[in-house]
């Protein structure tokens, strides 16, 4: 307890210093990533997942897109405390608080961008297993724990069943899927398995990544002939990959298509299959793990003032507002994946 309230007035008292300092920065949001970045970022501040929850457990419109919009609910335990009198939340206080939470491994007084990360995809890993607990919740009929297809899919009959058409949407298809999860082969689904099956993009699982590739190859493959030649490849797919790897390697130029076609051409056979395209998959389909690894890039480009690759307490607070904005793009036309991913 002494700790605490040791900690709380030297984070008071450094608070006090740097809001009345003339040379705090308020640094601007650069939110385009690129378009294919656009997609919702996992909340910074688990308490702002918290609030968001509850709202929707309320069944309350409320998406938390930056700091203006982050409003004080009752019902989460201990948010008062981070609320003033008109209730807009201290991100200063809260990244106060967080710093040390991050930072420890080793506890330096800095973040380093492994540290950012790993707290970023814990992030984004709670919010999609907060998604598969709520979803297995509804559909867990006899409560034992597991997802049938009978559970999940009540409107298939046994003809349906039967008739296994493999159609987008139908019966064979969400089959496929379904049997793709199911690691251990038991008919039915635990946790671990439903979730690889609602969010296949963010699967370790090896046959749901070929299923991925495979429904991602009939909007790229031209002539039919279950592969992709140069030509179809450069059209549909570099230039997915380009926009990734150029940020991720910012000093560096992403390989020409020529180059990268001949890297994933493993048998050089001219043409890529399936399996040759697993190593650039988080590419074309990229998941909220994957978008969590770019925005913890996103925060250290954005708030590293001194371009050391680590971030300090007063290099956070100068760029507080990044911290909690989460990213959008409604313009996305990939629609291939939208369509795959409104199916889930």
């Amino acid at each position: 307890m002494a700790k605490a309230v040791v900690y709380t007035l030297m984070a008071t008292a450094f608070i006090i210093l740097f809001v009345f300092s003339p040379n705090k920065r308020h640094g601007h949001t650069r939110l385009g990533l690129s378009r294919r970045l656009g997609y919702k970022a996992p909340h910074f501040d688990p308490l702002v997942s918290r609030i968001e929850r509850s709202a929707e457990e309320k069944g309350l419109s409320y998406h938390v897109d930056n700091p203006e919009h982050i409003s004080y609910l009752p019902e989460v335990k201990d948010a008062h405390e981070y609320f003033d009198d008109e209730g807009n939340l201290n991100t200063t206080l809260r990244l106060m608080i967080l710093f040390p939470l991050l930072d420890n491994a080793p506890k330096d007084g800095l973040i380093s961008a492994k540290e950012l990360g790993a707290w970023i995809g814990q992030q984004a890993n709670d919010r999609l297993n907060y998604r598969t607990d709520k979803v297995m919740a509804w559909h867990d009929k006899n409560g034992d724990g597991a997802i049938s297809f009978r559970e999940y899919l009540p409107q298939f009959t046994e003809d349906d069943i039967d008739e296994n058409k493999k159609g987008h949407g139908e019966a064979g298809w969400w089959m496929e899927q379904l049997n793709n999860a199911d690691v251990d082969m038991s008919g039915n689904l635990d946790f671990n398995e439903f979730n690889d099956f609602l969010h296949p993009e963010d699967s370790d699982n090896e046959e749901i990544k070929k299923w991925l590739l495979r429904e991602k190859m009939k909007r790229m493959d031209d002539d039919h002939d279950g592969k992709l030649n140069f030509k179809e490849f450069l059209e549909h797919a570099y230039n997915i990959y380009k926009s990734y790897a150029e940020f991720e390697n910012v000093a560096a130029l992403a390989p020409t298509a020529e180059d990268k076609f001949a890297e994933l051409d493993v048998n050089k056979d001219k043409y890529l299959a399936v399996e040759e395209l697993i190593p650039i998959l988080r590419y074309l389909n990229p998941g909220e793990l994957f978008y969590a690894k770019y925005f913890t890039s996103y925060l250290v480009y954005e708030a590293d003032d001194n371009k050391d690759g680590n971030l300090t307490v007063e290099e956070m607070l100068n760029h507080e507002n990044i911290f909690y904005n989460t990213l959008y793009d409604d313009s996305s036309d990939d629609d291939d994946f939208d369509d795959i991913h409104d199916e889930l």
